[in-house]
């Protein structure tokens, strides 16, 4: 037996090898996985003793996928597609033992492999189109050959891991088992060498490349054009399927090499990498062990039963936690709780739910109109109007009732949370917990640090956010957090460039094309124009307020920047134009010709300038932070990275000099580059 420290280790067990990987947390295949693999199955195959070999790996999974942290690095031999080359030649059956998941590269190295057995529970699948990749040792190839086209290309571009089961019927697991898989998996190779059965090499395999129809490839570049709009990576996986049906095997590697290679060089794949490490960063709180000091939540209090309020509290009943909602009235709790067993209803209905799991969910929901009804709670969520007063109110009532230990949260989305937590005797227990609508939909979650919130406060609500299935980002108090004080300025921006005469159906056109799911103004249609609306405080030259007069409220009155017909679909309206004609005419502002390209900077420089305000100021402790709030609630392109490092892609001295030359030329004191941002550029650091 070699080394116990090597990540690769050899053991024979009679007449069968065993190549075992222990290289934790996710047995990812770095260069010393590789380079162990190689020899030892080099070592195997020359043993006139082996008949046969087994692939195992210690810990909690199979070989999860590459070492991404080796991307955009030299490669150091053996890379992973000569290591598979070697397996997929080799003259001896190899079969892969698989728990756990069997992703990327991992799923690449098992389809190397003569035979696959499976435990029950495992997961495969090649999730390299989320890196804006492709699967670069073969998979493209090799797959489509044991599963057919047309399911491989399902995987392929959506990256979406199927179950043992699936994977089973697909022909990708010749064996499950529900246990002991080590020795079920000598059980069955031993019983192959027994009956001198021949192992195919998967290189060789034609059977499912046979008769496929054309039109497979049409259909997955139409669903994948409407689902990941922009997106680069899943075209070239059609396009390396469609290499594995039309040409040989060693030619469709050759296809493959070249488009991965296009990929990894490419701003898309370098932006899809960096943020997929920044996610994994937010969930990091510097001198703060999220997993450690945590106070218990077992039940959880929600008061307001409004759109909100009840989307938080499905995020609960979904991952198990009893929810008690309380409104300030029978009718009212009872509206939120229908529109709740609405929401549920629906999602049975598009097949993502059984009855049956609704009706558990729905169970774990119960309704109040008495705070009182929260003093068992562990963590109590406010969700009401935006007022201090209301607010204030509520967090001293909240103080005199709720349990010794309990957190106190609001769901604020801009006021002041230290005023808030003043309030109470208890300020280490408050915090912020900003949802982002739909509650039950939406995956950001910033988490608002207080002045004097407690680290324990902090890790237990960073670690809950997971166990609802949310994205945390610990955020500071300021008006609007990170997120919506960022769009603040990228909306002032794209009001002004409708009052200087671009229209607003441009504006939204170029933030869509650059990748935006909509544009500024029918963003705030559905939003809903009257959010944060001041009915008493009207500026007869402001569009908003003029459009609010109008009744012209958005999405929801058919009517707002744009006209809506029954199925939401927007048109211009004239009497819009009208009203933005009027406005410019009462502010002064000059009328004049912007170009996409004035657009896109005026729209996306305020948001990077912002941005380094907010670093500057700590209420953002990392720019990828920034850039994960951003992907995840207020849909910047995920390959595009986010408005912090689209600023690097750009340069951070090109985006001082265009904010320059904006104050130059408009005199207005808005595109003052951020001093912290003019001292990065002119060190020439990056974000």
């Amino acid at each position: 037996m070699n080394d116990v420290n090597e990540p690769v280790r050899y053991q024979l067990l009679d007449d069968v090898a065993l190549l075992i990987v222990d290289n934790p947390p996710v047995n990812a295949l770095s260069h010393g996985v590789r380079r162990g693999l190689k020899e030892n199955l080099a070592r195997a195959l020359a043993d006139p003793e082996v008949a046969a070999v087994v692939l195992y790996c210690e810990g909690r999974t199979f070989i999860a996928g590459a070492d991404i942290s080796e991307f955009g690095h030299p490669v150091v031999e053996p890379d992973l597609r000569q290591l598979l080359d070697a397996l997929d030649m080799a003259d001896k059956p190899i079969v892969a033992a698989i728990h756990g998941t069997a992703l990327g590269g991992g799923l690449e190295t098992a389809l190397c492999c003569h035979y696959r057995v499976a435990l029950d529970i495992a997961k495969f699948g090649l999730p390299e189109v989320q890196l804006g990749l492709l699967p670069g040792a073969g998979g493209t190839q090799r797959l489509p050959r044991i599963i057919g086209p047309e399911k491989a290309l399902v995987m392929m571009t959506t990256g979406v891991p199927i179950s043992a089961g699936e994977a089973h019927k697909l022909g990708l697991v010749d064996q499950l088992v529900n246990d002991d898989l080590l020795s079920n998996t000598l059980i069955f190779i031993r019983e192959k060498v027994a009956r001198g059965q021949h192992h195919s090499r998967v290189r060789d395999k034609q059977e499912k490349l046979l008769d496929v129809a054309p039109e497979i490839f049409q259909q997955a570049r139409h669903s994948t054009t409407h689902k990941m709009r922009g997106f680069l990576a899943p075209e070239y996986n059609i396009r390396c399927v469609e290499a594995a049906v039309t040409q040989s095997f060693d030619q469709g590697c050759q296809t493959e090499a070249e488009l991965f290679a296009e990929l990894m060089a490419g701003p898309q794949s370098e932006a899809q990498r960096y943020f997929f490490f920044a996610e994994r960063q937010a969930a990091k709180v510097p001198n703060i062990d999220v997993n450690r000091s945590k106070r218990p939540i077992a039940k959880v209090g929600v008061i307001g039963g409004g759109l909100m309020g009840g989307g938080i509290a499905m995020n609960m009943a979904n991952a198990g936690i009893p929810v008690t909602i309380v409104e300030t009235s029978s009718e009212a709790l009872q509206r939120g709780l229908n529109t709740i067993r609405k929401n549920y209803e629906s999602t049975v209905r598009k097949g993502r739910i059984s009855d049956s799991v609704m009706q558990q969910r729905y169970a774990l929901i119960t309704g109040a109109i008495d705070l009182n009804a929260l003093a068992d709670c562990d963590l109590i969520i406010e969700a009401v109007f935006e007022n201090m007063a209301v607010k204030k109110e509520l967090f001293a009532r909240l103080d005199g009732l709720a349990k010794a230990g309990a957190i106190l949260a609001s769901n604020t989305s801009a006021l002041n949370l230290n005023d808030i937590a003043a309030v109470t005797q208890r300020p280490e227990s408050v915090i912020g917990l900003h949802f982002f609508s739909p509650a039950h939909i939406m995956k950001l979650l910033e988490i608002v640090r207080c002045e004097k919130t407690a680290d324990d406060v902090i890790a237990t609500c960073m670690a809950f956010s997971k166990r609802i299935a949310k994205v945390p980002v610990l955020v500071g108090v300021c008006p609007g957090f990170v997120g919506n004080r960022i769009l603040a300025v990228r909306q002032q921006q794209a009001a002004r460039l409708a009052l200087e005469g671009a229209s607003i159906e441009a504006i939204d056109r170029v933030l869509y094309d650059f990748g935006f799911p909509m544009g500024a103004f029918q963003m705030a249609d559905l939003a809903g124009l009257d959010i944060g609306w001041d009915s008493d405080n009207c500026d007869p030259s402001d569009i908003r307020d003029r459009l609010c007069e109008l009744g012209r409220l958005g999405q929801k009155t058919q009517a707002g920047f744009y006209d809506y017909d029954d199925r939401r679909r927007p048109t211009p309206a004239t009497l819009v134009s009208e009203v933005i004609a009027d406005c410019a005419v009462l502010k002064g502002v000059h009328r004049r010709d912007a170009s996409d390209s004035d657009i896109l900077d005026r729209c996306l420089l305020p948001m990077i300038n912002e941005g380094a305000k907010i670093l500057d100021e700590g209420i953002a402790g990392r720019a990828s932070d920034i850039d994960v709030v951003y992907v995840y609630g207020y849909g910047w392109p995920r390959y595009r990275g986010g408005p912090m490092h689209y600023a690097n892609s750009v340069g951070l001295s090109k985006v001082v000099e265009k904010l320059r030359k904006l104050q130059s030329t408009t005199g207005d004191i808005f595109w003052e580059p951020s001093p912290f941002l003019v001292n990065l550029a002119e060190r020439g650091q990056r974000f």
